[in-house]
């Protein structure tokens, strides 16, 4: 008589133990193909708190948390240039929740440095550009000789060496405007690298260096606030937030036009649906009327292009990086 509850309790265990291996088989697959994102996305900025890569970045942040339904956090991860959040993004698992707001700076690096850990065309995916943001050559308000590039050219070949300007760090494209503003004019400008425009600014402000050919964004309130003094803007042609202020082009200087890109990159790899869906909700937001006008307020021009168009950017920006490395004599260990 206790043989059939036996049997029958023995069926029900062998039972439940092929639905438990059911089960773990199942399991992965399940995870993976759960909707995308299923949890917080890292959005990775090579520099310090405080400058326009940062500025952007939680802007951006800020709006996708709410289309995308998970938080977007902003990750700093400073230093070498931006080569080195650009590393730690190039390295990461390719499955859209670690992403790099990348930027102009990328594409210097390239061929600054002599040994780079990861290949910019080769080890991201585009998504799209988000800002194009002018640079400015602004001096310390206290420099009362220098009250235009002219007379700032005469007071550095008066004493050469003497004048510092500040940049982002070696290799970025701070570095680069004042390698070929030197070139340009004939003279001789101490950089200090700086790992970001926020500790920049600030000692920019207090005197430790005289000029600096940053971005708008981080300097445009001290502009207007009369501790800065802007002489001429790198690009083509003026901001529109600074419209008295010329280009270095009509300040006398032949063949300036160096603006600084702002754009979100994913691993390579990542998958195609993904990178998809964040091109879609990134590109509705940038050309939404409430971010464009936040964006035009800092001195930013909103973009929000294709992912060819970025990956074409970059290509040509690195070409172009290439020769100007080249022709003024830059590099980095």
């Amino acid at each position: 008589m206790l043989k059939q509850p036996f049997a029958i309790g023995r069926r029900r265990a062998l039972a439940g133990t092929a639905l438990a291996a059911l089960g773990l088989c199942i399991a992965p697959w399940a995870t993976a193909q759960e909707p995308w994102p299923a949890k917080p996305i890292s959005l990775v900025v090579p520099f310090p708190s405080g400058g326009t890569t940062d500025v952007l970045a939680r802007a951006l942040a800020d709006a996708l948390s709410k289309a995308l339904g998970q938080p977007v956090i902003v990750e700093s991860k400073p230093g070498a240039g931006a080569t080195l959040g650009a590393d730690y993004v190039a390295k990461a698992r390719p499955d859209g929740y670690t992403l790099l707001m990348g930027a102009v700076h990328h594409t210097i690096a390239t061929s600054v440095y002599k040994k780079l850990p990861y290949d910019f065309q080769k080890d991201f995916a585009p998504i799209t550009t988000v800002a194009m943001v002018p640079n400015v050559l602004v001096v310390n308000a206290s420099l009362t000789p220098a009250k235009s590039v002219a007379e700032l050219v005469a007071l550095a070949k008066a004493s050469p060496k003497e004048l510092a300007y500040g940049s982002n760090g070696n290799g970025t494209a701070q570095h680069l405007i004042g390698t070929q503003f030197q070139a340009s004019t004939g003279v001789k400008l101490l950089h200090v690298p700086y790992k970001g425009s926020g500790p920049l600014t600030t000692d920019l402000l207090g005197g430790q260096v005289d000029m600096s050919f940053d971005t708008i964004t981080p300097v445009l309130q001290h502009i207007k606030g009369g501790k800065l003094r802007a002489l001429a803007v790198t690009t083509a042609k003026r901001s529109a937030v600074l419209p008295e202020v010329p280009t270095l082009e009509e300040a006398g200087l032949k063949g300036f036009d160096i603006g600084t890109w702002f754009g979100v990159l994913a691993p390579a790899g990542t998958p195609k649906d993904i990178t998809a869906k964040l091109h879609i909700e990134m590109a509705r937001i940038i050309k939404s009327p409430e971010f464009a006008e936040r964006m035009r307020a800092i001195g930013a021009d909103p973009i929000g292009d294709s992912s060819a168009e970025m990956a074409a950017r970059i290509r040509e920006e690195t070409a172009k990086f290439a020769r100007l490395v080249k022709e003024g004599k830059v590099a980095v260990e």
